[in-house]
């Protein structure tokens, strides 16, 4: 094992009932913050968020990314992933750039094309429509195209002759600019050959619990493939500097009664067989087990091996101070042994 980065990865619930610590999406935004600082404090290395709409879950993120990184001072920020399908490209640039540029450069953003949704063609609802001849993925690449291309920097729009402030020469841009976002952008990808995909865009990888495909080899094989191909994609596609790679895992030590009654089920917990969008998918197990027993586990985690970064899901409705019990005891009882730190 290496050296990994290790960030939570948050779905952001919320629920009006007594049992769900957050019971409004207030309550989700404002925990979302104070778990991302525990996290700091901790010494972890990341707080990502997922982006849902129609739902009570976490959705337009930048203002929560902006809130943390004004409140945190190391700690990567992102996202895993926004769906392109619901993105205007140019303003996306310019809510982005504001957030990089607030939290001193920490953005990591995971984009994709999305997963099932609450509602049918949900994007149509937010003004976008696939193009005469193509489908929602298409349209999903498209707008990624354009917002890596306007993050470049570089001017393509016309100025006004006659505007309402000075210009500064030549075709205006976007602003603001963050100088290193656009090297900052990954790609959920959901397969192996997206993964290929991402890399010849020039895009870092973010591979889930789950993938849309299946091969009959264990998840955590199958995902170690994908990293693979990923990589002498990005090899062959002629890049400078070395792309990032992170994986995402449901770890649960149990050190307590606590983390018994909530997890303790999960043990032996194995591979899943199922269908997303009318296609079969592998959906990768949880671990959860004692401090000792996790380290044999994972140790033999092929995927995990080859990422430099690890998400943790969390429960976040579970609340802020057990969160942060699962993330310490992660990095203090289960990190040191495999070498991650």
């Amino acid at each position: 094992m290496v050296m990994k980065n290790i960030g939570f990865l948050s779905f952001g619930h919320w629920a009006a009932s007594p049992r769900s610590g957050t019971r409004s999406a207030s309550d989700a935004l404002l925990q979302s913050i104070d778990l991302a600082i525990a996290a700091e404090e901790l010494g972890a290395d990341g707080a990502y968020f997922r982006v849902h709409h129609f739902a009570s879950q976490l959705s337009s993120p930048f203002p929560l990314l902006a809130a943390i990184g004004a409140r945190t001072s190391r700690i990567e920020i992102g996202t895993a992933v926004i769906d392109m399908r619901y993105e205007n490209p140019l303003y996306m640039a310019e809510d982005a750039g504001s957030a990089d540029l607030i939290s001193g450069g920490r953005l990591q953003l995971g984009i994709s094309r999305g997963s099932p949704e609450q509602v049918i063609e949900g994007y149509r609802y937010f003004g976008y429509v696939p193009a005469d001849g193509t489908d929602q993925a298409d349209m999903a690449r498209e707008h990624t195209r354009v917002f890596l291309e306007v993050l470049k920097g570089e001017g393509f729009a016309e100025p006004n002759p006659r505007p309402m402030f000075d210009n500064p020469p030549g075709l205006l841009r976007v602003e603001p600019h963050s100088n290193g976002l656009r090297e900052r952008i990954w790609w959920g990808a959901g397969t192996r050959r997206t993964a290929e995909w991402a890399a010849e865009q020039g895009m870092n990888l973010m591979s889930s619990t789950l993938l849309s495909e299946d091969t009959g080899v264990p998840f955590h094989q199958l995902q170690a493939e994908q990293i693979e191909l990923f990589r002498t994609a990005w090899a062959s596609s002629g890049h400078t500097g070395q792309p990032r790679v992170s994986v995402s895992r449901s770890i649960f030590p149990i050190v307590s009664d606590l983390d018994r009654s909530y997890f303790g089920r999960e043990d032996g917990s194995q591979d899943q067989i199922g269908y997303i969008d009318g296609g079969i998918a592998r959906f990768g197990k949880t671990y959860a087990a004692p401090p000792e027993q996790l380290i044999e586990q994972l140790a033999k985690d092929e995927a995990i091996a080859g990422a430099d970064t690890l998400l943790l899901t969390i429960p976040n409705q579970l609340g802020v101070d057990y969160c942060s019990h699962v993330l310490e005891t992660i990095l203090s009882d289960v990190a040191p042994a495999l070498r991650w730190r």
